[in-house]
């Protein structure tokens, strides 16, 4: 395919998947915590506009959730078919870390998803909201799983290589390798994120259509104090990040900031941050640079005249492919740093009294819909891009780890991927969307409790805590 290898091919192909995949999870952690909340605070406070809200967001949720499964099991198959040579390599650190996985959280998720989506009106509330907290709780420890896989590909620890392949030694080194901590926060708060954006930008939608007034309301309000907080702690998640990545991968680094040089040790002058620019493989140099000068070595290094190690220090066999990075990169804080801006112009708003009735503010929420996702893409690429050339980080180089397969097969492979997941998740993901633009359905009953089942009573904790408030409108009660 267009003269492609099949390492090229497969590694577009195992790209392609994961690209697809990786949103739904995102999804699906936030989703969960959210639903979590508004069963806590219907409980706690009677107000039907969060049982609404729940009924609206467990659809999407379900629906999310599916797609996330299907698109997850394509990726196990890949490490056998098209990487190999990476599976006999360190399988016996990913093999039983992914069983953890599905031992843990996948069991967890499924043993509470089904009374989470249709026990509503036959468990009681106790229960109810118990699966509820189960299921937000297995995408969390999902997400530890892989991110500990994940992580120690690029900072392994914990092993020693005998006849050619990882055995590992300290499995507590294993899952807490070096960089673990700053993915697991990382990816969290980034799912986080992305949920509160998608949240704002359907009641965003749904005020500018004049649908389900209350309800969009409250979920606009939840979302952007999520991004309010969130937004900022990420920034703050990042920065430490990005000195972890310093010390364990500073090639990496420089080809983010498209540095290419190393300064002089009698150079006090700190290094520039680059704006703007093309770096250019070949001719080793970063064109049409816009620098800032010494913030590059203020926001890497906390000082002045701090210095980094230029791509120029690594061998071209041991470079990761700056001009792909620098953008990536740059698109991930960009947006990034747009976030905390609508956070904090939402929160102006809020004390204005002028949330709700700022047409341009919901426009603006709208378009920050996919700003989440897209940023987690751009991070993800930067992340796993800036590994190269190795897939086990020191260890296994990319090529030492594809299968020995011919260019044909993969390309064929590659192209079918193309269509079904164009077809299938093209229109799950349009399904999606036309639900959460809809918006919840005006409640039928707003005085009416669900009934949790024959014979079933909140509990006494609950009831006592929601004594009703002669002020509330339409009979709300609030603690």
């Amino acid at each position: 395919m267009y003269g492609l290898t099949a390492l090229e091919l497969a590694r577009i192909q195992f790209g392609f998947t994961v690209s697809f995949h990786i949103l739904f999870p995102a999804i699906t952690i936030g989703l969960a915590c959210f639903l979590a909340f508004l069963e806590a605070r219907w409980l706690y406070t009677k107000d039907t506009v969060y049982r609404t809200l729940y009924q609206f967001w467990i659809k999407i949720f379900a629906l999310n959730f599916g797609m996330g499964v299907v698109s997850g099991l394509v990726m196990a198959y890949e490490f056998g078919t098209n990487w190999s040579g990476f599976s006999q390599f360190a399988g016996s650190v990913t093999g039983p870390l992914l069983t953890y996985e599905v031992l843990t959280a996948f069991f967890l998720e499924a043993g509470f998803l089904g009374v989470m989506l249709f026990g509503w009106n036959r468990v009681g509330p106790g229960l109810h909201f118990f699966s509820t907290v189960m299921v937000a709780l297995g995408t969390m420890i999902s997400s530890t799983w892989i991110l500990a896989s994940n992580s120690w590909m690029h900072t392994p620890a914990g092993y020693v290589i005998v006849a050619g392949k990882v055995v590992p030694t300290d499995w507590l080194e294993v899952i807490f390798n070096p960089s673990f901590p700053y993915r697991l926060a990382h990816m969290v708060i980034a799912a986080l994120l992305s949920t509160a954006l998608f949240v704002a930008a359907s009641s965003a939608w749904q005020l500018l259509h004049d649908r389900a007034v209350p309800a969009a309301r409250k979920m606009l309000s939840m979302a952007l104090w999520m991004v309010l907080i969130a937004a900022p702690i990420q920034a703050v998640v990042g920065d430490a990040h990005g000195l972890n990545t310093l010390e364990h991968q500073p090639a990496k680094i420089a080809a983010m900031e498209g540095h290419w040089n190393t300064a002089a040790k009698d150079d006090k002058g700190g290094f520039p941050l680059i704006v703007f620019g093309i770096p250019d493989m070949e001719r080793e140099e970063t064109r049409y640079a816009i620098e800032i000068p010494r913030l590059g070595s203020l926001i890497l290094t906390h000082s002045l005249d701090g210095q980094i190690r230029g791509l120029k220090d690594f061998p071209k066999e041991d470079r990761p492919n700056a001009t792909v990075l620098f953008f990536t990169f740059r698109t991930m804080v960009g947006l990034g740093v747009a976030m905390i801006l609508f956070g904090l112009l939402g929160w102006v708003l809020r004390r204005n009294g002028a949330l709700y009735r700022s047409k341009a503010f919901l426009r603006l929420a709208v378009l920050m819909g996919p700003a989440g996702l897209i940023a987690l893409l751009a991070g993800w690429m930067t992340t796993e891009i800036g590994r190269q050339p190795w897939v086990v980080y020191g260890l296994l180089r990319t090529h030492d780890a594809v299968s020995a397969h011919a260019a044909g097969p993969v390309a064929l492979s590659l192209a079918l991927f193309v269509v079904i997941y164009f077809v299938c998740f093209g229109v799950g993901i349009r399904y999606m969307l036309k639900l959460a633009s809809a918006g919840p359905a005006p409640d039928a009953h707003p005085h009416e409790e669900p009934s949790y089942g024959p014979g079933s009573v909140v509990p006494a904790a609950i009831a006592a805590a929601s004594t009703p408030n002669p002020m509330a409108p339409h009979g709300q009660r609030e603690s």
